[in-house]
C-alpha cells in the first residue's frame, strides 16, 4: 500500500513506550489472523477475501498477490520496531548503559504489545528470495544496533563481557522470544516484563556499576524518571 498505517511505519509513534490497540486495515488484519491460524501456505486468497467480506478482484485491487500482503506485514512490523528502537537509543543520550537499557526495554515492549506481528517472523521462510533479502537486511540492522550498544558499554568499561557480539545477539534473541509466551492477563504487565529483562540483559553483558552510579539496574534512567 502506498500509505502504510501508523503501526507499520518507522515513524508511526510519538512515544516509543506507548502503544494503543493494533490498528490495521481489514485486509491486513484478516490476513494476520488467518496466517496465525493456518500458516501462510495454507491461507488462500479466496479464504482471505471471504474473511474480509470482499471479492477476490477487489482484494487484488489493493494487493498484487498474497506475497505482497505478507511483505507488507513483515516489513511493516520490522520497520515499526526499528523506528521505536532508534528513538529509544537516541533519547537515552550518550551513556552506554542507558542506551543499552533503553534498547532492551524497547524490544521487549514491542514483543509484548505487538506479539501477533512479531510471531509472524516465523513466516520468513515463506518470502520469495528478493523479499527475504530485504527483510533479513532490516533484521540485521536491529542486530547491529544491539551490537553497537554492547560494544559502547565494553569500551566505556561498563560491560565486562569478553564476547560483545555474541552477548548482543543472545540478548536480542532472548528479548524477541518474549512474544512467544507473554500474555496480557499474566502475572506481570508489559512494563514489568521489560524491566526484568533489562536487569537480565545487563547481567548478561557483565554490567559493572560505577561507585557513583545511583541508577536502578532494572530500569533505564529515562524510565526511572517517569
Amino acid at each position: 500500500m502506498a500509505d502504510a498505517v501508523a503501526d507499520l511505519r518507522e515513524d508511526g509513534h510519538t512515544d516509543w513506550r506507548e502503544y494503543g490497540p493494533l490498528a490495521l486495515p481489514p485486509i491486513l488484519a484478516c490476513a494476520l489472523d488467518l496466517i496465525a491460524e493456518r500458516g501462510y501456505h495454507a491461507t488462500s486468497v479466496r479464504d482471505l477475501a471471504r474473511r474480509v467480506g470482499v471479492t477476490v478482484p477487489a482484494l487484488y485491487y489493493h494487493y498484487e498477490n498474497k506475497q505482497a500482503i505478507l511483505v507488507e506485514l513483515l516489513m511493516g512490523s520490522m520497520g515499526s520496531a526499528l523506528g521505536r528502537c532508534r528513538t529509544a537509543v537516541a533519547e537515552a543520550g550518550h551513556d552506554p548503559v542507558d542506551r543499552f537499557s533503553a534498547l532492551v526495554e524497547c524490544v521487549v515492549l514491542f514483543m509484548t504489545h505487538r506479539a501477533s506481528l512479531a510471531i509472524l517472523d516465523t513466516e520468513l521462510r515463506s518470502l520469495e528470495p528478493a523479499n527475504r533479502e530485504r527483510f533479513v537486511a532490516a533484521r540485521d540492522e536491529l542486530e547491529a544496533l544491539m551490537r553497537r550498544t554492547v560494544l559502547e558499554g565494553v569500551e566505556a568499561g561498563d560491560f565486562t563481557t569478553p564476547y560483545p557480539t555474541d552477548a548482543g545477539r543472545a540478548v536480542l534473541v532472548m528479548c524477541q522470544a518474549v512474544a512467544q509466551w507473554y500474555r496480557p492477563d499474566g502475572p506481570l504487565d508489559a512494563q514489568q516484563v521489560a524491566e526484568r529483562y533489562v536487569a537480565i540483559a545487563l547481567a548478561s553483558v557483565g554490567h559493572r556499576s560505577r561507585p557513583d552510579d545511583k541508577r536502578r539496574p532494572a530500569r533505564s534512567a529515562a524510565t526511572a524518571a517517569r
